[in-house]
């Protein structure tokens, strides 16, 4: 794990106090173009290494991304995968559980949202609302559940649900990657207002977000022991600075890019057999004749250059030895 991202990572090992922790790069900004450029690296290093992961299938990477409104969870989404294939990424957005949902347990609407070995798959909002939205507004205390279960250590035995189904998941293949992206209050502010202002941007703001506005003193306690409670070496928590968005893609960048190359997925070695059968079906295709199609190409690509080329004209010198031959020709005759 590089140095940068020990100061943002915790296992475990101590405790987070989020009014210790920077918001912003933390006087990095004269190195904004050199960290720009190592983004754009490791995505390229992300994209090879998904596609390892996708064919080898043996393990699968679950990202979850947890912040306040405005931190930006999903210009994270966009930029830092947006090099990945498709087909090897899924994406989740929770909102509140519907009816359905809440007659079941809390986890269990995101079990089944789970994705197979060798997919890469991102919880924007988690399982993890369960110990934030819920504890500061004290939804839990209207569930319809045994009065047993609903107890004042209830935010309390939920860390223990979670850590104990994160485990779960680890033993089984997953790789679970945390984050959460710390705004401070007056970046809000200026992000909320700018969503006013601008036409373009007036659909991302709710009247709701001023109503969770007044609970930020809440929130971030109840962000700091959530943290602190579920943070593990194997499942570890990223308290990433949301202020500068490029500090932020960096970071998510550098660690998923260290994640990835710690799983190291290769391509599938075939068998011998296999390795045969490929020879036998390379002779039955060359045995059908014809032109292969990438040699056909590179062959009408020659002549079409050949072609196009500029004729070289004979020396001046050439055409007048030329001519002085057929004068002495002339001559003898």
């Amino acid at each position: 794990m590089s140095d940068i991202l020990n100061e943002y990572r915790y296992d475990g090992s101590e405790k987070l106090n989020l009014k210790k922790v920077c918001h912003d790069s933390g006087g990095r900004k004269d190195k904004k173009a050199e960290l720009v450029k190592k983004t754009e690296k490791n995505l390229q290093e992300i994209a090879d290494l998904q596609e390892k992961l996708y064919a080898e299938s043996k393990e699968s990477v679950l990202i979850v991304l947890q912040a306040l409104d405005a931190a930006g969870k999903d210009s994270t989404i966009k930029h830092v995968l947006a090099s990945v294939n498709p087909q090897g990424i899924i994406v989740h957005s929770f909102k509140g559980p519907n009816s359905t949902e809440e007659s079941h347990d809390f986890l269990w609407r995101y079990h089944k949202r789970l994705p197979s070995r060798g997919i890469m798959c991102i919880f924007n909002r988690s399982y993890y609302e369960e110990v934030l939205v819920v504890n500061v507004h004290e939804f839990w205390k209207g569930y319809k559940m045994p009065k047993r279960t609903l107890t004042k250590d209830y935010i309390k035995n939920k860390y223990k649900d979670i850590c104990s189904w994160e485990n779960y998941l680890y033993g089984n293949g997953y790789r679970i990657v945390k984050f959460f992206l710390n705004l401070s209050k007056d970046e809000q502010k200026r992000r909320f207002l700018e969503r006013i202002d601008r036409k373009e941007k007036n659909w991302k703001f709710s009247p709701n977000d001023i109503k969770e506005r007044a609970y930020w003193d809440k929130y971030q306690e109840a962000f700091e022991d959530a943290i602190n409670a579920t943070s593990t070496k194997d499942c570890p928590w990223y308290v990433l600075p949301a202020d500068q968005k490029w500090y932020t893609r960096y970071l998510v960048s550098e660690v998923l890019v260290q994640t990835l190359r710690d799983i190291n997925p290769s391509f599938p070695k075939l068998p011998d057999d296999d390795k045969n059968r490929l020879a036998d079906c390379k002779a039955l295709l060359e045995a059908e004749g014809g032109t292969v199609p990438a040699k056909k190409e590179a062959k009408k690509e020659k002549a079409e250059k050949k072609a196009a080329a500029p004729k070289e004209k004979k020396p001046k010198k050439e055409k007048k030895d030329k001519k002085e031959k057929l004068t002495a020709n002339a001559a003898i005759k």
